[in-house]
């Protein structure tokens, strides 16, 4: 694979709604952000030789990596996507921050109950 396609693979990760889906939930959660240090959200290029980073037609599971002025982490999201209207779905996201803290940003279980 030459380099001009890895980098548009990682474009495509970076456009993708279920990418967009997980950093929506982790802005919009403040602890998470504080304890980042954040805003400023500084997002990284997924590592695409990562094996946590998968995809097929119906699921997609990722490991973004974020930065705040305190400290760093990954944002692990998994969506799923629904066929009948051809839209995706988070189910679950969670930051681990540096220091091994981890923060559950968004789970489909709480979400409905709540």
């Amino acid at each position: 694979m030459h380099v001009c396609d890895l980098h548009c693979l990682i474009k495509k990760f970076a456009a993708s709604e279920y990418h967009r889906l997980a950093l929506e939930c982790l802005n919009a959660h403040t602890t998470a952000m504080e304890n980042l240090g954040a805003p400023p959200l500084k997002v990284h290029n997924l590592h695409l030789t990562d094996r946590y980073n998968s995809m097929d037609q119906t699921r997609a599971q990722i490991k973004i990596p974020v930065t705040g002025s305190k400290t760093g982490g990954y944002l692990y999201a998994t969506s799923i996507r629904d066929a009948q209207i051809n839209r995706w779905h988070l189910q679950e996201a969670i930051l681990q921050l540096r220091d091994g803290k981890q923060i559950d940003i968004f789970s489909i279980h709480q979400h409905k109950r709540d």
